[in-house]
């Protein structure tokens, strides 16, 4: 028995390695996006949400010249990526997704200060 050959099926070793808990948590909290393929730059849009190489961001403006356009991107708050990138067309064209159903609305300013008395 101590040469002997053991042989394990692929969905026996998933299942060996990655704990049911844990794989449990992740199936739970795996987040459903509906994306769709940036096709065409004119649809784009700052009030939209992109994922661009796992990254939400919002679409703010297209600079440089007619031939060699770039799309100015800004991350969302809360993503791991922080300064804003341009992509030109063909990076857009093969990076750029549409998050369907997500809006970006600005912050609005909260007036809920309370205005400190001195005596």
């Amino acid at each position: 028995m101590k040469n002997s050959p053991v042989t394990f099926n692929q969905s026996d070793w998933r299942e060996k390695s990655i704990p049911q808990q844990i794989m449990a948590h992740f199936t739970a909290n795996k987040m459903e996006l509906n994306l769709i393929k940036v096709y065409d730059p004119t649809l784009l849009s700052s009030s939209k949400v992109y994922q661009i190489n796992g990254t939400l961001s919002r679409y703010l403006g297209d600079e440089g010249s007619i031939q060699h356009p770039q799309y100015l991107f800004v991350p969302l708050p809360n993503q791991r990526k922080k300064a804003s990138f341009r992509l030109n067309r063909n990076k857009l064209m093969t990076r750029c997704y549409e998050v369907e159903g997500m809006v970006y609305e600005k912050p609005g300013v909260q007036d809920n200060s309370q205005q400190l008395q001195l005596f």
